[in-house]
């Protein structure tokens, strides 16, 4: 980072670093020391002390600037974009006294408020506060402490408002700390929401909106209102954001979760391409976070992008294509324009809309509504379609809201609060941060962990009396504390007092309970900061303080990472950062995910009882039939009937994963939770083609012109094999004619082909001992730069396959990069076919059947590549050993050749040879053509 400039370096590669300019480019990765109160401040003492940028540094530069647009009327947005944990919610929020820009902002508009009171200025002030969050495409008020609507929000639009979220409660604050009061309750809000359904909240969006208006008299004694509109937007993380790993699978657009991203995306890039002067149609609405920000974004806004972005070598891509991404926004232009108008004005518009709302409605000639800014095209048919079903609530929505908003300019801002405070004092009482925080310095308790820092400890249990029950709420009794989630019994476990301690045990037979990443099976005792695990999904610690204050060692901060590395090591998994390679520092991240996400699967599939079973496997790019890549974790799909079992990519399943937790949401609530086999996300279909295993065939005997004929060994995912491959690869002359042995076509040298002719053909004859459950079995392969599959017929009813297969390869000029892939690479046939269909289906219980699994296996289920002893190199060995004695052939050969000419010479009383005839008989390819090069010298004997 230097001044404005964004300097990124791939560290694996040797291409010249990438460089981007931004307004403001900040350093926040390390050169800091925190300060006695805990704040984060430059340490001058470090060497990137002096270019590091504080909490107060940032607000300065662009939260002085949105403050000073809300002052003059103007709308504006803040929205932080990057992937997980590299810093989006600190710069937007901040934590303790490390205050972002959010709490930095609204704590100085309320000071400018005071200052201005206090000299007498006479405007009225209005402050009004909201927070939603989107989730899954489903909008949800994190003020709102009712059951939530099903569906969330609906999003509607205003002629010339545009996008809003009917039903968004918007209250009235009169001060910086009702603020922070009320940023608190939606936090809370959000952590019970995202631990009840286990939603992941890096998945999901946040939007606080303030509104300011301020209320005076122009010089004609008529009341004039300027209005500001701020929405500070913190995204949900940005990486792997696509679908890739999801090509194929028929639920890749039935997780919404990455739609607004996308979204966001394409508008943005429609959005420079229209600020270049190009027409094209921006897609506002294809997304619930495009409608909303459609203001922020093309509109009557100042908008400001906050682009964090992850210093650490494994997340080069992720931070790149972030940088990308705010290169292109930069590019966006924006028209703000000063709202300010006569408040009997706005009042008299509302009552001209309504009139004409309710005409429009008696009438039945209702027409889509649509922003001024919007063209006829700018919604498709099919977009118009849908819209105009929900006109009729479109109409009722408006003119509820006008009539609201009519309502509200009518009272001054004083009744408004008193109003609102009024209903907050009626609800119920809540202890404040400070008496939690007094309590949980002497009493025990639990406090929730959240793979979001700022979420975790939000939820506190007090254990403050004997015994302490935990459980679901569908139990006859009620539990002390309840927990919502997968795998949650109704009694699941009961913490009591014994010895002066507290221990847990669990609460019936076969629950899910573990401390430290260990099942408990009998009362354990619980010390502080143990680590607890309740069902699949509710992590929780376990704080005594009075324990703590009995040594002077200080404990470590308990995270969410800590936990779950914790169980995947007790479940076998190696999570040591030791001497890791990058590829292994993102396995291991792919790994900490997937592991929880694949028991919560498993749990949701015995609740619902989908029959399905899920393992987590480490899958080498050979096991996937591949020549590169890194290793990756993939999920085996097991059902439990038929035994029929799919191999899913990481991104699959963690799209199809969502929907099981939208399933066992609504399945908890009493909704109607099942769905159509094809929106099914527990569904699979039993004739999709199956990859059977692979074989790894080396080039290397190519390159010196030596066939290769050999029978392989077929290994699946986890590296078992699963038959045997009959395969030849045999060079060949441009007409096809195969060079046999005698042809002597050997080449010692690979580098002396380039430039000439190279000719091979790859047979695949057969395949032996696949396994029976499979039938239309095929190999396909890609040779060299093939950008399409080579197949062969496809063989049913048989796992004894005869294709003979044949295919011949030309390349009329050899380049070196084609030799260098002949000496080093190799091909990767891939086996495939179809799963039988079951002959005759067992009926069987999803949570029985993974209960005796369980009990024999373990509770992890976890699948490994390495389960057999298998070198997929000794090919290639076996290979090179060909060469070698191809070689000493060849040099065995040469020898003879010259002790035969040494023996002419001395027999014809020869002493002196031409070195013609020497290089022509060092070169002879075969025993002839030395006899015929040795003749000729007898011929010239009297030479």
């Amino acid at each position: 980072m230097d001044g404005g400039q964004t300097c990124i370096t791939d560290p694996s590669a040797t291409e010249e670093p990438k460089k981007f300019s931004f307004d403001y480019s900040y350093w926040s990765h390390d050169g800091s020391k925190e300060g006695p109160d805990g704040y984060y401040g430059a340490d001058k003492s470090h060497p990137n002390g002096k270019k590091f940028c504080d909490q107060k540094t940032v607000f300065n530069d662009l939260g002085v600037g949105v403050l000073k647009n809300a002052w003059e009327g103007y709308n504006s947005t803040l929205f932080a974009y990057g992937q997980t944990g590299s810093g989006k919610s600190w710069s937007i929020v901040g934590y303790g006294v490390n205050k972002g820009v959010v709490p930095q902002f609204c704590e100085q508009m309320f000071v400018g408020i005071d200052e201005k009171k206090a000299g007498g200025d006479t405007t009225e002030y209005e402050v009004t506060f909201s927070m939603l969050e989107i989730y899954n495409e489903q909008v949800r008020d994190l003020l709102d402490t009712k059951p939530k609507q099903k569906g969330g929000l609906k999003v509607r639009q205003h002629p010339k408002k545009g996008f809003y979220a009917d039903g968004l409660i918007v209250t009235p604050v009169g001060s910086y700390a009702e603020i922070e009061q009320k940023m608190d309750e939606g936090t809370m809000n959000r952590t019970v929401a995202a631990t009840n359904m286990n939603a992941t909240s890096s998945r999901a969006h946040t939007i606080v909106g303030i509104t300011f208006v301020q209320k005076s008299k122009n010089a004609a004694g008529e009341e004039m209102a300027k209005t500001a509109v701020i929405n500070l937007v913190d995204l949900a993380g940005s990486e792997r954001a696509d679908s890739t790993g999801a090509t194929g699978d028929r639920l890749k657009e039935g997780a919404a979760i990455n739609q607004s991203l996308s979204c966001l995306g394409n508008c943005i890039a429609a959005l420079a391409d229209q600020s270049s002067g190009k027409r094209v149609r921006v897609p506002f609405r294809d997304s619930v976070l495009t409608k909303l920000l459609k203001n922020a974004l093309g509109g009557n806004s100042k908008t400001i992008m906050i682009a964090a972005i992850s210093p650490a070598d494994i997340n080069y891509e992720e931070s790149l294509s972030t940088l990308r991404y705010a290169d292109r926004a930069k590019q966006i232009k924006t028209t703000a324009t000063v709202n300010e108008d006569p408040t009997a004005a706005l009042i008299r518009e509302l009552q001209e809309e309504n009139e004409r709302l309710k005409k429009m409605m008696e009438s039945g000639n209702m027409t889509v509504i649509k922003g001024d800014d919007e063209d006829d095209d700018d919604m498709s048919e099919e977009e118009r379609a849908s819209l105009k079903e929900e006109l009729s609530q479109e109409y009722e929505s408006l003119l509820a809201k006008n009539q609201l908003e009519m309502e509200e300019m009518k009272k001054n801002f004083e009744e408004k609060l008193a109003a609102a405070r009024t209903v907050q004092e009626s609800g119920e009482p809540h202890p404040s941060h400070t008496e939690v925080n007094e309590k949980r310095n002497s009493v025990a308790h639990l406090y929730n962990l959240n793979m979001d820092p700022m979420l975790t400890g939000r939820i506190i249990f007090f254990i403050d009396t004997p015994e302490k029950t935990v459980g679901n709420p569908k139990g006859t009794g009620p539990n002390d504390i309840t927990l919502v989630g997968p795998s949650i019994a109704e009694r699941h476990a009961i913490i009591s007092i014994d010895s002066g301690g507290y221990v847990i045990e669990a609460g019936c037979a076969n629950v899910r309970l573990l401390r430290n990443g260990k099942a408990v099976t009998a009362k354990t005792q619980l010390h502080h900061n143990d680590r607890l695990l309740f069902g699949t999904t509710q992590y929780f610690v376990y704080a005594n303080p009075r324990e703590a204050q009995l040594t002077s060692t200080p404990f470590p901060e308990v995270t969410f990472e800590m936990a779950q590395e914790e169980i995947a090591k007790k479940s076998g998994f190696d999570m040591s950062s030791e001497n890791k390679s990058k590829e292994d520092a993102l396995l291991k991240d792919d790994m900490l995910e997937l592991i929880p996400a694949i028991e919560e699967a498993n749990s949701i599939s015995e609740e619902l009882d989908k029959k399905m079973k899920f393992e987590l496997m480490v899958v080498s790019p050979e096991a996937r039939g591949e020549i590169h890549g890194r290793t990756e974790v993939m999920v085996r799909v097991v059902h439990l009937e038929t035994k029929h079992e799919w191999i899913w990519t990481r991104q699959k399943f963690l799209n199809r994963k969502y929907i099981m937790q939208e399933m066992y949401q609504n399945y908890q609530e009493g909704d109607e939770w099942d769905l159509p086999k094809e929106k099914d996300p527990f569904d699979e279909d039993l004739s999709a083609e199956f990859h059977i295993g692979s074989v790894k065939v080396w080039l290397q005997s190519l390159a010196f012109s030596i066939e290769t004929k050999e029978q392989l060994e077929i290994t699946d995912f986890k590296g078992t094999e699963v038959g045997l491959l009959n395969t030849e690869i045999i060079p060949c002359n441009k007409k096809g004619k195969e060079y046999t042995e005698a042809d002597d076509v050997f080449v010692e040298k690979p580098e002396d082909q380039i430039g000439k002719e190279i000719h091979f053909v790859v047979k695949i004859t057969s395949a032996r001992g696949l396994p029976n459950r499979f039938t239309d079995l095929y190999a396909k392969f890609l040779v060299y730069t093939d950008d399409k599959y080579n197949e062969t017929k496809k063989i049913p009813n048989t796992c004894n396959p005869d294709w003979n297969f044949k295919k011949q390869f030309d390349f009329p000029n050899a380049t070196e990069k084609l030799i260098e892939y002949l000496k080093d690479s190799a091909i990767m046939i891939q086996i495939w076919g179809k799963q039988k269909p079951p002959q005759k289906k067992k009926t069987v219980n999803t949570k029985t059947a993974m209960l005796t699994e369980a009990l024999t296996k373990g509770h992890v289920s976890a699948t490994n590549t390495n389960t057999k002893s298998h070198d997929p190199d000794k090919v290639k060995y076996m290979m090179q050993v060909a060469l070698l004695q191809k070689r000493q052939q060849q040099t065995e050969a040469k020898l003879q050749y010259f002790k035969d000419l040494i023996a002419l010479l001395e027999e014809n009383d020869k002493k002196r040879v031409k070195s013609s005839v020497l290089k022509e008989l060092y070169h002879a390819k075969s025993a002839d053509e030395a006899n015929k090069c040795l003749k000729l010298l007898v011929k010239d004997k009297g030479k």
